[in-house]
């Protein structure tokens, strides 16, 4: 038996004391105690937040926030001393006898919770983050003095609240940071508009942005239901003494958030662990209807048409020219305007976001519709009602603003107008009449002849679909054999398992085919699901060329096609899962690309180029991609670029070098000229796209909506500029970290302006590109004019309408 000496014994029970003490998560601060920027930090009881000292990405501002323990990204939710930041790690948080909170800089408070001490110091105060995210000063019994809840930032959490005390005049509301490095007050406020029936409005300083119309018990303005009921609850508190939106979580171990970000957009994000990162469940500001008053007053916006704007019967627009270019901001005036003496009645617009207007009132007492709609006739001044089973009877008085039209759900809305523009009484009433004595008249005839055709109908229609089915199995199976593809067909019950029955949690992307969702195989291989969107402008021509080509093409920088799923009319492709996403996600994203050093972006500029002279040169087939562009470069787990996305890919013969069409379809940005333009593509369209991702790479910056406050172009043309210059090393990416190879990163500049030259004959081959790109000392050629280097270039052709969206376009051109 081993005998310990008494000396040690002590000393190691005094060590486990120490460990214990501090693996103990410390929620509370008392007064004789500080909060130094050195790595401490308070810790909520459930271990579910943090609050310390902080610094946003790429700045060396310091802050006390509150932030989500468990999340690996650190996201603030709270920012104490976000108008007054520290420049250096002197900081300190304290709190004071009289429960005040205190930040201080060595001598300087550069912030606190209260400007004034209370009458009565209360006892024992205490500071205390609690399993909430909230931040509290309690009393000795349990008392909150003070909370960080009533004070909100840009974020809103479970518990938190959005609207008004109405006893204390408190308010709630969101405040958008400045920029993502700047947490100080943004130009965006959410706010409760409480007059009438509470709404959510967007204020853009004291200017009315959005409005998410009335709260009517299950959401805002009629909109529809949340598509995340799984995820949280909403919760409107109406009362005496408060009016306030809240939500919580229906699982207690989800991570959620509503944010305003800095272009005043609010979202609801939940964390996905499997993925690492925020997804985005719902924007509230969906469309170009959610735009303030867009249609002006009267007008009704409807997203779904091509002009969105229209004026409701009876009425005309305001002024009709400028209308029909399309400024609907005059809105629309009645064609019979309104007379108290005149008889009246009530036109019903169903499916709306309820108007917004400076004068209404609400009457939350039971009412009839009848009632509702005689107290609007009692009101010479009153324009319009509605009766919803929350508000009760609300009605509207001077110029109705913000309707939105909705396919379904939404309220209905009655809007008063002149009987001429109804029609008169009798002639509804005679027209009421002859309909009933039709419809009775139909009834009875149906119910002797109706069972025998609708018999023979049954029958028809039930051929015609066997037929139809027929038909598309037929295709679906000639796809595969047909073309000798050895290649997988996926049953939709399989895949359907896979990506949980399609879950909004499961997709991970969008593009002009439609909609893709990371799935999970009863085997545990990740796979990656692509399906074809109804609404998709790409279709069955564009799904079997894909399967056609990429199942015959092989090679470590093309992404493999496992196979697809044909059922009825739903087609889908499944691809190997690339857990790194796309290259865009991580050169355009601030936060992730500060990890692509250059030599991961040196390699994945060869690896695409290697993929690119596979498919020019050294496949079964010659192919031209026709759509490369970072988006379609997806990155596997040790960052290798794989080119994905044939969907609009043209192969070619053994001699074939170039083609013409009269379907240009691409991406702005991307496109060479020769092929946006006259609709000529070959091997040197893709050398072109291939040269634009080069430098977007290198400058970590977009081709189009690129900025520079010197002049117009775009990257292509800041490229060139700066290589007249003699200066392009001044595009490298600010964020790229040290040490980068400046000779090497030279060339590759040289290399992408070689590529994106104007005249396809002076562009590169692709082995040529990477016999330059591989060799340590080469002597290239001069560059000459890049195509496109400036965005009025591409508009000016008059072909097409620029648009700044990284979207797959389809425009056609006569010939």
């Amino acid at each position: 038996m081993m005998v310990f000496p008494l000396t040690f014994i002590c000393i190691f029970t005094l060590l486990l004391s120490l460990i214990t003490k501090l693996s103990m998560a410390i929620d509370t601060l008392s007064p004789n105690e500080t909060l130094a920027d050195n790595g401490k930090l308070l810790v909520s009881s459930g271990e579910a937040y943090e609050l310390g000292f902080f610094n946003p990405p790429y700045s060396n501002k310091r802050y006390i926030g509150i932030w989500f323990k468990n999340v690996p990204i650190q996201t603030p939710i709270w920012v104490a001393n976000k108008n007054n930041p520290i420049s250096d790690s002197s900081g300190l948080l304290t709190i004071t006898t009289t429960g005040n909170i205190i930040i201080t800089n060595q001598t300087t408070t550069v912030w606190s919770s209260s400007n004034s001490s209370p009458p009565t110091p209360p006892n024992n105060p205490i500071l205390q983050l609690l399993d909430s995210g909230n931040l509290v000063v309690k009393n000795g019994r349990g008392d909150y003095l003070w909370q960080s809840f009533d004070y909100p930032c840009d974020t809103l959490v479970p518990g938190m609240k959005l609207g008004r005390n109405l006893r204390t005049n408190q308010e709630w509301f969101l405040t958008s940071w400045k920029t993502l490095q700047d947490p100080s007050s943004g130009d965006y406020t959410y706010k409760l508009d409480r007059r009438g029936l509470p709404q959510i409005v967007l204020y853009q300083g004291s200017t009315v942005n959005y409005r998410g119309g009335s709260w009517d018990g299950v959401g805002f303005g009629g909109d529809p239901p949340l598509p995340t009921k799984a995820v949280v609850d909403n919760i409107f508190i109406i009362n005496a003494i408060d009016v306030y939106y809240t939500f919580k979580n229906r699982d207690d171990t989800a991570i959620s958030r509503f944010v305003v970000n800095q272009t005043g957009s609010l979202q609801l994000l939940t964390w996905n662990e499997r993925l690492g990162e925020w997804f985005n469940l719902m924007t509230m500001q969906r469309d170009a209807c959610d735009v303030y008053a867009t249609c002006g007053p009267y007008g009704i916006c409807r997203f779904d048409v091509l002009a969105a704007c229209y004026c409701p019967n009876g009425f005309i627009p305001r002024l009709q020219q400028e209308w029909d270019r399309g400024d609907w901001s005059g809105g629309c005036v009645r064609r019979t305007p309104m007379n108290c003496s005149a008889p009246q009645g009530f036109r019903k617009l169903p499916g709306l976001k309820l108007p917004d207007s400076l004068y209404f009132s609400v009457n939350m007492t039971k009412m009839s519709l009848v009632d509702c709609e005689e107290a609007c006739l009692r009101n010479c001044t009153c324009v319009a009602f509605a009766l919803t089973s929350v508000s009760g009877c609300m009605v509207w008085f001077g110029e109705l603003l913000d309707m939105k039209e909705f396919s379904e759900y939404g309220q209905d809305l009655y809007l008063r107008m002149a009987a001429s523009d109804l029609g008169s009484n009798k002639k509804n009433k005679r027209t009421a009449m002859i309909t009933s004595i039709i419809v009775i008249s139909g009834v009875l005839v149906l119910s002797l002849i109706g069972w025998y055709f609708l018999k023979k109908l049954h029958l028809r229609r039930a051929r015609r679909l066997d037929k139809r089915n027929q038909k598309v199995q037929d295709n679906n199976q000639r796809i595969v054999e047909e073309e000798d593809l050895a290649l997988l067909l996926f049953d939709l019950a399989t895949v359907s398992s896979a990506t949980n029955n399609f879950s909004l949690t499961n997709k991970i992307g969008e593009g002009g085919f439609g909609p893709v969702y990371r799935g999970e195989l009863t085997t545990g291989r990740e796979i990656a699901v692509k399906r074809l969107s109804k609404t998709s402008r790409q279709g069955f021509t564009e799904f079997k060329n894909e399967v056609i080509l990429i199942s015959k093409l092989q090679h470590r920088n093309l992404v493999r096609l496992l196979g697809c799923c044909i059922h009825e009319e739903e087609r889908m492709l499944i691809y190997e899962y690339m857990p790194n996403k796309s290259l865009d996600t991580f050169i355009f994203n601030r936060t992730r690309g500060i990890s692509l050093d250059w030599k991961k972006r040196i390699d994945i500029i060869v690896g695409i180029a290697r993929g690119l002279l596979y498919l020019h040169r050294d496949s079964r087939l010659r192919v031209i991609h026709r759509d490369l562009k970072a988006g379609n470069i997806l990155l596997d787990n040790e960052m290798n670029p794989k080119i994905a996305d044939f969907g609009l890919a043209r192969s070619f013969g053994g001699d074939q070098f170039e083609e013409n069409t009269n379907k240009v379809i691409g991406t702005y940005g991307y496109m060479s000229p020769e092929y946006a333009i006259n609709g000529h593509f070959s091997m040197k369209s893709d050398v072109f796209s291939f040269g634009v991702i080069v430098l977007e790479i290198v400058s970590g910056k977009k081709n189009r909506g690129f900025y520079d406050p010197d002049h117009d172009l775009n990257l292509l043309g800041h490229a060139w500029k700066l290589w007249n210059e003699g200066n392009p090393i001044k595009l490298f990416d600010v964020f790229m970290e040290d040490p980068v190879p400046t000779s090497e990163v030279f060339r590759c500049i040289q290399v992408a302006l070689l590529c994106v030259q104007q005249r396809p004959e002076d562009r590169p081959t692709m082995s040529s590109v990477l016999l330059m790109l591989d060799s340590e000392n080469p002597v290239l050629p001069m560059p000459k004019q890049p195509g496109f280097y400036s965005e009025s270039q591409l508009s000016s052709t008059g072909k097409h309408h620029c648009t700044t969206n990284e979207v797959t376009i389809t425009m056609l051109h006569g010939r």
